[in-house]
């Protein structure tokens, strides 16, 4: 077939649901009008770590609308069975209402049932529960660990007592709170054996997955419903303990019961990004060239499950090194299971790694920029595999050129406006190119317009529009007629929406199906003989604005209307797939940035604000400009947010985190966002999906946080080695 004109993909379309959103039709989880739903709220434990004594809950029990109170004295035992193709882990997951024990302050221990919200909430302040309480272990310093993971390839502590120049250094990040708009929320009904719920969820196959696990059904006796979804960040990639307690209070009062977790709930058990205890230890000769790494790092884990995210592989990968060990630990603590973070492990690593190259290149003399060109590898170390693209050298010219990187003084404290330090720095990023199998459905219709659909969601980056513009071009019609569909467990089965893999799997299979519509619809045309193009090789015909003409010849077609009317065809219809190719990798996939931070630094009271960031990306094919800046600017604000605000604190005494709200637990607002600018190579990545993309939503975060601790050491000559950087670590 003729390639395809490109009139969608590539262009600077505004979002296809934004009127829906900015007029309030969208409707989120908490919002779908269910008859006769009832309202749930779910106490919490009070004690981080022991057993349930007592539950008095008389008293909840006799307030005017308090249809029922559940908990693990008066709730059914669920069968739980193995969930190996959910979001959870199977056997260790957290089992609401089953036994006695509290694992984590803030637990579910109880779940009120009224006819309103504020009968539930006085319900569940009247329930009483006594403890026999343990001292809980929250601490991720004093506790003790699992046993490592390793990687090693050479000798590393070989290499690094020969090393000319030695850094060794150690590295603490803060734990961080997803804190998206939206509140978790679900809505369960029964209709009789079958369960149906509206959830905030990122992945509505996996939630389907798990419901079914917990209750004993077959999968397709679940349906998990999510259109839009206000913001996520990771926090619902999985299928929370107050998933289950909806569908559980519903099956129990035989209603359909709503539960929406306060802001507070949000932070006790909906996941987080677990803080790191992170040593390294870097080698090189006096030009810089790296000879050894040895990574040593710590992370939380709840003590019921263990959770852990791909840190390691930027030290294996990232820069040109004969000799790197690594020892990954886990430390199990009485907190709730945390879960994957924007740019989940890169995140973490990529502060370490960055700001640790920025003190050998203070230490040697060189550029920092410089630093990374003489570190650059030929291919993928850890694997051998040659990369798919690799274009850092290419995002270091290009942003030290439109940040001005050469106006950079690169002695400490040096640069000054007034009572400010001015500093500047850098880091490099790089993010696993994710792709996972998908599939989607596409139908033309006989009027000429096309319904696409796919059991994705849509967290916020526009799903609903890159899928569009994608099904748009590949059918040859224009984004007004086309309808895509997604967040329904009915439409065809997607993988998380998270890792920046929808795109790359979804947008496939989308392509997939809308090209075999494309394909049948010629088809028909070339064997019509009372069509134009009757007689014509199919692989010369296109299509574009809804009408089929030879590529050659413009003046020689029909339109889709036409050619179904003729035919008497209602539509068209096809499904479509990808999978990543079976067997061994050939390459190897990333995304790569370089970020530029300007920060000024209050030289008496120690205060950080950032003055400018630039982002360059590799990051293959850009479906969408509009949405990639949306994507990109909401990245640096988060990686503001991680350098110089987030940071959740734990009583210690008993787990309770004391800045559970958006009062204490500090994120970015317009004050502290500044000049912005991301800047995308032009470029494919045939190599990884037939889009030719690499993922965007993770990389553009990776790379802020030790730009602007980069940039806070070349302001103040003080270097930060714990995240968040406060006034009090610069004063």
């Amino acid at each position: 077939m003729s390639p395809q004109p490109q009139a969608a993909v590539g262009a600077p379309l505004s979002r296809v649901d934004g009127r829906l959103k900015v007029t309030g039709q969208a409707l989120y989880a908490a919002e779908h009008e269910v008859e006769g739903a009832v309202h749930a709220v779910i106490v919490d434990a009070a004690v981080g770590r022991g057993r349930i004594t007592s539950i008095e809950s008389a008293a909840a029990e006799a307030l005017p609308g308090v249809l029922k109170v559940l908990h693990h004295r008066k709730a059914p035992k669920l069968p739980y069975r193995d969930n190996s193709g959910s979001n959870n882990p199977p056997g260790r997951r957290l089992r609401v209402f089953q036994d006695d024990r509290v694992r984590f302050h803030g637990q579910p221990v109880a779940v009120v049932v009224a006819t309103t919200l504020e009968a539930a909430q006085h319900g569940a302040s009247l329930v009483k529960v006594g403890y026999d309480a343990e001292q809980s272990s929250t601490d991720l310093a004093e506790a003790e660990p699992d046993e490592p993971t390793r990687y090693a390839r050479g000798d590393a502590e070989a290499a690094l007592r020969a090393a000319a120049v030695r850094l060794d250094l150690t590295y603490r990040t803060a734990r961080n709170h997803h804190n998206p708009m939206e509140p978790h929320a679900t809505i369960a009904r029964w209709d009789g054996d079958k369960l149906t719920v509206w959830d905030k969820t990122q992945w509505v196959v996996g939630t389907q997955t798990e419901l079914a696990a917990v209750f004993g059904l077959e999968t397709d006796a679940v349906r998990v419903i999510s259109p839009f979804v206000g913001g996520g960040f990771g926090t619902a990639l999985r299928c929370w303990p107050h998933v289950v307690v909806a569908a559980l209070a519903a099956r129990e009062t035989k209603r359909p019961v709503k539960l929406v977790l306060s802001r507070k709930q949000m932070y006790l058990g909906t996941g987080f990004r677990p803080s790191y205890q992170y040593r390294l230890r870097l080698g090189s000769d006096r030009r810089g060239r790296l000879a050894a790494a040895v990574h040593e790092l710590d992370a939380e884990t709840s003590s019921y499950e263990t959770f852990t995210e791909s840190i390691l592989a930027a030290g294996q990968m990232l820069y040109s090194m004969p000799n790197v060990s690594q020892r990954y630990r886990t430390v199990p603590l009485d907190l709730p299971t945390p879960l994957y973070m924007r740019g989940p492990g890169f995140q973490t690593a990529s502060f370490v790694i960055e700001s640790a190259m920025d003190e050998l290149a203070h230490k040697l003399g060189v550029d920092p920029i410089e630093l990374r060109r003489r570190n650059e590898p030929n291919e993928d170390e850890s694997s051998g595999l040659p990369f798919s693209t690799r274009r850092l050298r290419e995002c270091y010219a290009v942003g030290a050129r439109e940040f001005g990187w050469d106006r950079r003084n690169p002695r400490p404290r040096a640069t000054r406006e007034g009572y400010w330090l001015i500093g500047r720095g850098m880091a490099a990023g790089v993010y696993d190119t994710a792709r996972m199998p998908a599939q989607a459905r596409a139908r033309l219709d006989a009027d000429g317009t096309a319904l696409v659909e796919a059991a994705a969601t849509d967290m916020g980056p526009g799903t609903y529009t890159s899928q569009t513009q994608v099904a748009a071009d590949a059918l040859g019609l224009t984004v007004r007629r086309v309808t895509f569909r997604l967040g329904d467990s009915l439409y065809p089965p997607t993988p998380p929406h998270g890792g920046s893999m929808t795109m790359a799997s979804v947008g496939s299979a989308t392509l997939d199906a809308c090209n075999k519509v494309r394909r049948q619809a010629i088809q028909l045309a070339v064997d019509d003989r009372e069509s134009p193009l009757y007689g014509s090789a199919a692989e010369a015909v296109v299509v574009r604005n809804g009408r089929l003409h030879m590529k050659n010849d413009p003046t020689r077609g029909e339109t889709y209307r036409l050619l179904l009317a003729r035919n008497g065809r209602t539509h068209l219809e096809a499904d479509g797939s990808f999978a990543p190719p079976s067997g061994p990798e050939r390459h190897s996939f990333y995304g790569y940035n370089a970020t530029f931070a300007e920060v000024a630094v209050d030289a008496t009271l120690g205060l950080v604000r950032v003055r400018r960031v630039l982002g360059v990306y590799d990051a293959g094919r850009i479906i969408s400009p509009k949405l990639a800046d949306s994507q990109a600017l909401g990245g640096m604000v988060g990686g503001i947010g991680t350098a110089l605000l987030e940071h959740t604190v734990t009583d210690h005494r008993d787990g309770r985190i004391v800045n559970a709200n958006l009062a204490d637990y500090l994120v970015p607002v317009n004050a502290d966002v500044p000049d912005l600018k991301a800047i995308y190579l032009d470029g494919e990545d045939r190599e990884a999906d037939p889009l030719g993309v690499k993922g965007l939503g993770e990389l553009v975060m990776i790379g802020v946080a030790p730009a602007i601790a980069n940039a806070v050491f070349n302001a103040t000559g003080r270097r930060v080695r714990e995240l968040p950087i406060t006034a009090e670590a610069l004063l």
